[in-house]
This record gives C-alpha cells, structure tokens and sequence, in this order.
C-alpha cells in the first residue's frame, strides 16, 4: 500500500476529475510503497525541467524501491498512459517533462550508493543517486566519478545517462558513455535486462539465441545493425561532444555492439534504468589551476588546439560578458580579483601526485599560455580559492538568464558543439548570426571539447518573438553542422531540438532513430518525443500564449519592471535549491525532500497561479494564456498557500539562487492578497502583531509571565495558533528602554562623543535586553554618545512577513518619525543589533516605504559593520577563546558577515562558523502550529548536533534573537550569545585583570 500521506491528492477541479486517470491514481496508491501525488501542486511543478517548456503531467510517481517501479509501470501500460523518468529536473531540452504522462522521480528515494569497488575501479548505483553523493562515496579511495556537470550538487546518474552529460572534466575523463560499465533495464513491456560491456562476436550470437522476450530483442538489435552498417558508419560524424540523435555507432562490431554505450543519451525513450555500475577514475590528490586571460572567447577558442597536448585535466571557457551578469546580480564576489588581465578566460586545471608536481604541470601550461603574446596567466593553488574561481563558472546557466542590461535570456540554443580546432571561427559565425537576428548572449563552456553554452534573449514572451526563435535557431544548425558540428554537445535534444535533427542527420539516419526506438519500446510508451517524433520547438512553451492580464500588486518588484510574473519567471530550474547538502536555500526542501517545497517548485506553482488567474476579460474560460492551467483559482490557491506556508522566510534564495528569486517576497506578497479583507489564521494576529502584545505586556511582566506558566498557557497557545511544545520566553522584569533612561541619568554621555542611534528592536528590547545593554556599554566605551530613538520603533517585519502590508507600512512611518523626531544629524548611523530586524531596515522599508524609506536604509549598520567602520583602529579586548557561529539566514542573504569576522580576528577569537543554513524557527515560523516538526528538523541537520558537540567552554555565537532562542529550547539548555555579549565579556575580564595586576 502507498504510504499515508501518498494518497492521490487533487483540490476539487484542480486534479485529475474523473474517469480513467482517477482510476490509474486509486490502482498506483492501492499498489506502491511510495508517494502517488495526482493534485495540481505536483502536476505543476514537475510540469517543468531547466528548458524553456511546459507540459503537465497526468500525475506523478514517487517509487520507493524498485518493485515501485516495476508495479507503476505495468499500470501505466495497462492504462496506455506514457511514462517519463526524471532525476533532478534539470534537463534543458524538456527531456524531463511529458504531456499526459506519469513522471516517475527516481531521486526521491532511489539514490543509494549500492557499492564501491576499488579494485575494480566500479561504482553501482541507484537511477536516482546524487553525483556529489557518489563522489563522496568514492573519495575515500582516492577514485571519483569523471563527468562532472556543474549542476552535480543535485543531478543523477539517471539524468546523467539519459543525456549523456559531460561537465569540466570530460576532457580528461571522457563523457557519460566513457564511463559506463553497465545498465541495468526495464522494459515498456516488462522485460528486464542488463546490458554492459562490448561483446565478441559468440557473446552476440548467445543473447540473440536466448528463449523469450530478452533473446528476440538482442536478435532484432544484431540483425538492425547488420542491415544498417553503411549508413550509420556514414551518417553520425566523430566528433567529441556528439550528444544529439542516438549514439548508433556503439553497436558497430568494431565497437563492440556496446549497447550499455548504444543507450546512454536516449533520453529515457527506450527504456527504464534500475540501476548501473559505472568506471570510476583516480581523483589526482593535488590540483593547480590556470587562469588564463585573452583579449575575446575567439581568442580564448583559437588558443585551445595548443593547450590540449599538454593533457589539461579542464579547458574551461568564461567570458567577461558572464562577469557583468554575475556583478549585475549582485556583490563582486572576491574570486574575482584572481582573474588576470582579459575580456575571456580559460580555466585550465593541472592535476598531480603531490602539490609540486600539480605546480610543474601547470608552469608548463603556463609557458604555453604565453607563446601568445597578448594572453595571461595567473596560478591558483589555495583550494579555497580554487572552489571559489570554479563558483563562479558553475553559477553560470543561472546567472547569465539575466543579461547585465536587465534583459531576460532563455535556453534553446544552449550547448552546441563543433571540433575543438574550428570552435574560434564558429564563435565568431555565432556572434555574426546574433548581430543579424538583433539578438543577444553570453557565450561560455567547455572550450576543450569545442561545446558553447548559450542564453540568448530571445522575445519569447512577445508574439511576435516566436518567428525570430524560430528563424534563428534552424540558422544556427546549418552553422553549427557546417563546422562539423553537433546540435547538442551535453544537455541532449528533448524539444529543443529534436526538430532540428533533420539538419544534421541524413532521412535515412533519421529512420534509424525511429526504428532503433521502435525496437525498444515498440508501444511508444516511454518519454514519447525526440528523435522519432520531435514536437515543433516553438510549441509549448512555459511563457507563450496572449499577453496576459497583470494582477494588482502590493509590493513593488523594480528589478522585474513591476511584474510579478517577470519575477518569478527569474527560475528557470537549475536546481540549485534542491541541494540538500549545504548553504542556506532551501531549508524547508532539506527537511521534506518535496519539490513543491522548494525555490524552483514554489516558483512554479506561482507561476500556474498567475497563468490561471491572468486570463483577460473576455476569453472563454480555457481559453488563451489560462489554457490547460492547473491553478485557476488566483490569489485564493489553496496550492500555492499550502506551499508557502512552509516558506520560512529566510531569504536564502535571494542571495543563494543564481537569478536571485526572492520567495519570502513573493510569499508576503501572495499572503497579503490570499488574506485581503479574509480572515486570517490566528498565528497571523498573535505573532505578526506581537510588537503590540509584547508593549502590553511589559507593563506587567510578572504576570505575564505567571500566566505563561500556568494550567492557562495551553489554552492561550491554542487560541494564539501556536505549538504546544514551544516554551513562551520568559518576560525580564525591567525592558532596555526603561534601563537606559536610568543609565543614561548616571552616566551621561562623554563631552564631545560622537552620536549613533542605536535601534532597540522589539525582540531585544522586551525579551533579550540584555544584548542591546552589552552594546551601549561597548559602544560607550569606545567612545561613542549612544542614543535612542525619541519613541518606540519597530521595523514592521512581523507584520510584513505574515503579509499584513498596510500595517507594516504604518509601524515604519511611525518608526520613521521617531528616529527624526531626535533632532540628530540626517546622516548619524543607525546600528540595528538584530539581523532580521536590520535586514529589514536595509530591504523592506524602502520596499514598502519607496524614497521616504531609503535614508534609513543607507546609514544603518549592524553592530560589527559599526564597530569595523567607525572604530577601524581601537584597541579592542582580547579574547582567546574558542567560538562557534551560527548565521543569521537574513545576514547571509542581506548584510553580509566580512565585518564580523575582523572584529573576532581583532579581538583573537577563534571562529568556526558553521555551514547549517537557517535555524529553522524563523521568527514566528518555528512557534506556529503545525510547524514544530519541520523547524526541529531544519535545525538537527546541522546546527545542533554541532552545538551539542562544542566543548563547554566553547563559544556559541548567534546575533540573530531566532537562533538564540531556538539553540536554547533544543540544544539541551546550551545558551548563545550575540557579539556585542562577547566583546562585552572580554572588556570586564580585561577590566578584571588589569585590576587584579
């Protein structure tokens, strides 16, 4: 039986309605261990891969073990209902995508490493199984897995095989189907094989006589050959990166009939991978890496031929037109300055035994690199830095989807390929045919092997746009296969460019594909499409259709011209959020391994939101930019809450995702609507007005607090939508506000000392007061007249979460009067000690507030920016302890920690901070009913056990209110500090000493 949250889910209207397919999902859930997710969340968000498509599925399969697999399959072959396999999603040909079909997710939980053979230099493993995983798997060997993708934080050997994908390395260690010992199948009929290595002639001849299904393919695959040897010895060129139509020539005798090889890069159209064993290389144990500058990427491709004798283990090419994507993104990353003088740039990596010898190898790489008298070349061997260089190469499908003008750039002509010794006047054909057609892009890739990454602005959204796609992308295959080249040279064909097949393959190469297919999967039943019958690539795409009806908007999305719809047509499913393994995006994906819970998914399921609901008046329902959409119920989306209501907020993705989509925007943006003149859940009232709440409550803490801990506490959770197992913090008996008028009366400010406005955030100032006293005190000391703002502030953020953007808007306004009711000087710092509250400041209010709110934006400064700015050279006290550091996801995203680190470097503190993202409470999300499970779990991936295995005398550092208080509720009554705490700390043990001498 299917597991019981697996139930098919479907919203009524929204999900399969009636007939068949609800039949297909009752007979899936009644047979499978695993998921059976049939509603419109999940039709929509596996309605898209990285490609410039949209097709939903009838439904989605989630196998939890291969006997899922075998059990779905024959169900939907009994239905007569196609199946697509799908890893990652990452395809950009729409490979993972199929209309009407069953998409089987292989990653969910077919992703184990079965076995590692260092012997035999062999890994087995699962369809679904993560590269990074296997290479982790292998490391201990010395061994790794060759292809490399830059997606390989997040895509399968499954996907890898199916598209036969290469990555950096492949120049040294071959493509997929270099590396592939062999398959393990599943038939549309049922029929299971394995399929490996090449054959001799008697191992043929025994397949093809063996009884049943398994005999009779082998003999029609040998005969097929036999028939065919001309024309696929004529038809499908050498090339290193030929990766479009299927790789016919392995089954050659002279090849072996190597039909493991014959099938990797077909997509998935002929048959279903159970598992492989693949050849695994020797990982060099040291890396050089040569950065090489030239005047353009023609120089860079012309300068290729003469490296690749010298046995580079990468021949990366990057253009500066990436660099000013990647600077119009965002803050100039500091990997930057290790990039000699040039427009283009050539990663060339050296490998070795040992680090001199990786050294020698890249000098000599070095020596050839400046034979060219106006190249450059600059070494990197710090492995930091070299992770930090490879970032930035590896951002690149994502980042170059923004042009450094603000325009919009797709796939489609993304990967293609030709002889490395013709790639310079290929580029420059390329470049000529952009000029021709008015359009624009950033070419970059694997220089080594000849193969160009390509996003080109093509006015995809404009009617007007298709005929220019069209016209530009069957020019580019007649160039490309005039230099010899290949359509698809990594991602494969799918949609993108199955059509264009017939210009670089004979009809008779053609009819191969289609017969080869046939043999295989005869019923058509298996991710039916390209090569044998390629849907046209201007159809079905995920933007087309009529202009479509803007909805009202609150917030202001200047960076995507006001549009909603521009926003979150920023994902264009690279996938980066659905790494579970590190970073901060996406906290609420790492706890429930759901796509819909992710970056990507949420933006889809926006995305069908705003198709559905933006049909202009007039259309007949169904009809034009709302045709076929699962989600038509707009702003109303129970869909689109549900997945956003495990959104915590934390802003990982705007500064973590490569296009910066900006989910906890999007999110207050859809509560604010979804909720508009509704009734709200009463988590919204109780803690998104909890700046008002908590005002009362200090007037009589200790009742307060006798409540809280009273037989009355459950029933006033329950009534405030908040987790019965959340303790209520405990109210002090005196605020900060009130503190420091008595501290200032007896210790009146230094004649002369300069003013800061120091922002008593509600959090700190009514339940922590203890971190703003440790700033005024430091901040006293160092010299600084320390102020308050002449009434009470409040960012707004917790109303500005929950989507009550009215009343966000009045707290700044009111905040916004009292700091300039002070009388200070327009320009005085503002230091926020709370990095939510200061991210706000910095963000949100001139978001919300416009001009009126960027003043306050431009002076505000966190505690530690403050301390590194206006006191760079005061002495402050040592402390040599040892500190752990647990980032705030808003400072991460927002504001940043360089300053953080030079003050504890200042002060001799020894720091490790911690790679484990968000804490998982979030603000109110961690005290919200319902939530209590997913904040437990975002926080046991990495933060606490890490807390808990500090030493005592260890140092928990945390500026952030949210992660104090959920280190101290969860993390066995350890208890962190903010900064401020620490230098606070470190003074008195100072003051002690010196007194004590």
């Amino acid at each position: 039986m299917s597991r019981p949250d697996s139930t098919p889910d479907s919203a009524p209207g929204t999900g399969p309605a009636r007939g068949p397919a609800r039949d297909l999902a009752h007979e899936l859930a009644a047979a499978l261990r695993g998921e059976v997710r049939f509603g419109a969340a999940e039709r929509t968000v596996y309605s898209h891969d990285a490609s410039n498509y949209r097709h939903l599925p009838l439904g989605v399969v989630k196998p939890a073990d291969l006997d899922d697999v075998r059990a779905a399959l024959a169900l939907c072959r009994r239905h007569r209902v196609p199946v697509v396999a799908r890893g990652a999603g990452t395809s950009i040909g729409g490979q993972a995508i199929g209309p009407g079909a069953v998409v089987f997710d292989f990653r969910r939980h077919l992703g184990a490493v079965l076995d590692i053979d260092p012997e035999r230099r062999t890994a087995r493993v699962q369809p679904g199984t993560v590269l990074d995983d296997l290479q982790r798997a292998a490391r201990p060997y010395g061994l790794r897995f060759g292809p490399d993708p830059s997606t390989h934080s997040r895509c399968t050997l499954g996907g890898m095989i199916g598209n036969d994908s290469c990555g950096a390395h492949s120049v040294a260690w071959g493509r997929t189907a270099d590396n592939v010992e062999s398959l393990e199948l599943l038939l549309a009929d049922g029929t299971e094989l394995t399929v490996g290595r090449p054959l001799t002639p008697a191992e043929r001849a025994a397949l093809a006589a063996r009884p049943g299904p398994e005999g009779r393919l082998h003999h029609r695959l040998q005969e097929f050959t036999e028939r065919n040897l001309g024309t696929i010895r004529r038809g499908l060129p050498a090339l290193p990166r030929r990766v479009s139509g299927y790789p016919l020539d392995a089954l050659l005798p002279e090849r072996g009939h190597h039909l493991a090889r014959a099938l990797t890069g077909t997509e998935g159209t002929c048959a279903l991978l159970l598992g492989a064993t693949v050849r695994l290389v020797e990982e060099p144990r040291a890396h050089a890496l040569v950065v090489a500058g030239y005047p353009d990427e023609t120089a860079a491709a012309d300068a290729v031929p003469a490296l690749l004798p010298l046995g580079p283990l990468t021949v990366e090419g990057m253009s500066a037109d990436l660099i000013a994507a990647l600077l119009a993104a965002g803050p100039r990353p500091p990997a930057l300055d290790r990039l000699p003088d040039g427009a283009c740039w050539l990663f060339l990596e050296a490998g070795g035994a040992t680090a001199a010898e990786a050294l020698d190898a890249a000098r000599r790489l070095v020596d050839a690199v400046r034979r060219e008298r106006t190249a450059t070349a600059a070494v990197v061997t710090d492995p930091a830095e070299q992770r930090r260089l490879w970032a930035v190469r590896e951002a690149g499908a994502g980042i170059v989807t923004r042009l450094p003008g603000g325009g919009e750039a797709w796939p489609g002509w993304e990967d293609s390929a030709v002889p490395p010794e013709r790639l310079g006047d290929y580029l420059r054909g390329l470049r000529a045919l952009l000029r021709r057609h008015g359009l624009r892009g950033v070419p970059y890739g694997h220089f080594g092997e000849g193969c160009v990454h390509l996003r080109i602005d093509f006015p995809l959204t404009l009617p007007q746009g298709l005929p220019v796609f069209r016209e530009f992308m069957e020019q580019a295959a007649d160039l490309v296969v005039s230099y010899g080249g290949s359509l698809s040279g990594e991602h494969g064909d799918g949609q993108a460019r199955g059509e264009l097949l017939t210009r670089m393959y004979p009809p008779e190469v053609i009819d191969l594909f289609r017969e080869f297919k046939q043999l295989w999967d005869p019923g058509n039943l298996l991710n039916p499409g390209a090569p044998a019958d390629p849907r046209p690539l201007d159809a079905d795409l995920r933007f087309g259709g009529p202009p479509v009806r803007e909805l009202p908007l609150a917030l202001p999305y200047e960076q995507d011209d006001g549009s909603l719809t521009k926003a979150v047509r920023r994902c264009v499913g690279v996938g980066k959020c659905v790494d579970p393994t590190t970073g901060v995006m996406c906290p609420s994906y790492m706890a429930t391994g759901e796509e819909r819970h992710s970056t990507r998914g949420r933006a889809r399921l926006l995305a069908e939101m705003l198709r559905g609901a933006g049909q202009l008046p007039g259309t007949l329902p169904g009809a034009g930019a709302g045709a076929g959409a699962a989600i038509t119920d707009g702003w109303r989306s129970a869909e689109v809450r549900e997945a956003l209501d495990l959104c915590l907020g934390c802003k990982g993705c705007a500064s973590d995702c490569p296009v910066q989509v900006d989910m906890a925007t999007y999110r207050s943006e859809f509560l604010y609507q979804h909720y508009r003149h509704r009734p709200r859940p009463a988590a919204h009232y109780a803690m998104g007005r909890l700046p008002l709440w908590l005002r009362g409550a200090a007037l009589a803490p200790g009742l307060v607090n006798a409540i809280a801990r009273s037989p009355a506490a459950p029933v006033l959770k329950r009534l405030g939508g908040i987790d019965g197992r959340r303790a209520l913090p405990v109210l002090p008996p005196e605020t900060f506000t009130r503190w420091y008028r008595r501290h200032r009366a007896g210790h009146p400010a230094a004649l002369g000392a300069r003013p800061v406005l120091l922002w008593p955030d509600t959090f700190s100032d009514h339940l922590q007061p203890e971190v703003l006293r440790a700033a005024v005190e430091v901040l006293e000391h160092l010299g600084f007249d320390v102020r308050l703002p002449s009434g009470p502030v409040c960012c707004g953020l917790t109303w500005y979460s929950t989507g009550q953007l009215p009343g966000a808007r009045r707290v700044m306004r009111r905040s916004l009067t009292a700091l300039a009711a002070t009388g200070l000087p327009a320009d005085t710092p503002v230091v926020g000690m709370d990095p939510s509250c200061t991210a706000t400041l910095r963000e949100e209010v001139p978001r919300l507030l416009g001009a009126e709110g960027r003043p306050l934006a431009e002076r505000t400064r966190t505690f530690a920016e403050f301390v590194d700015e206006y006191a760079p050279d005061a002495a402050l006290p040592r402390l040599p302890v040892d500190a752990v550091t647990q980032t705030h996801c808003h400072q991460h995203a927002v504001l940043g920690n360089a300053a953080d680190r030079r003050i504890e470097r200042r002060m001799g503190v020894e720091n490790r901070v911690l790679d484990s993202g968000c804490c998982g409470l979030a603000g109110n999300f961690g005290f919200e009913r319902g939530h209590y499970e997913i904040s437990a779990a975002i926080a046991e991936r990495v933060l606490l056990p890490e807390v808990r295995a500090a030493g005592p005398d260890t140092v928990i550092l945390a500026d952030g209110f949210s992660c104090r208080t959920q280190i101290a509720q969860l993390a066995d009554g350890r208890r962190a500090l903010h900064l401020a705490e620490l230098m606070l700390r470190a003074l008195r043990e100072q003051a002690g000493g010196s007194s004590g001498g």
